[in-house]
């Protein structure tokens, strides 16, 4: 799995439209509960090499427009950190601050 950052409000858009599952990952910089959780994630997705699904990361502080329209676009109140797993437009699976989990988020799919 990649990381993907998300900088514009178009790739928003690009996954709304998507009919395929995407993870996102709303990062704070400047909350200690956020790196906490984006450290925990990042272990889990290296320990997940053969996971197909791209996961987007967007910093919530610089890309505040993208993050708005995540929230905006998928229906979810906007947290931070928080971890949305979406598909056609809808998000099926969301959880923030200590249960933000890559396990938890493919669990989600079945």
């Amino acid at each position: 799995m990649n990381w993907i950052t998300i900088s514009s409000e178009q790739e928003v858009d690009h996954i709304y439209q998507s009919e395929d599952y995407s993870i996102i990952y709303k990062h704070s910089p400047r909350c200690a509960t956020s790196l906490m959780a984006y450290r925990q994630l990042k272990s889990e997705v290296s320990a997940a090499p053969d996971v197909q699904i791209p996961i987007y990361i967007v910093d919530v502080i610089q890309n505040r427009r993208e993050s708005q329209a995540i929230a905006s676009s998928f229906g979810v109140e906007h947290e931070s950190p928080q971890i949305l797993v979406v598909k056609g437009g809808q998000c099926v699976y969301d959880a923030s601050h200590e249960d933000v989990s890559l396990r938890n988020s493919l669990a989600s799919l079945n």
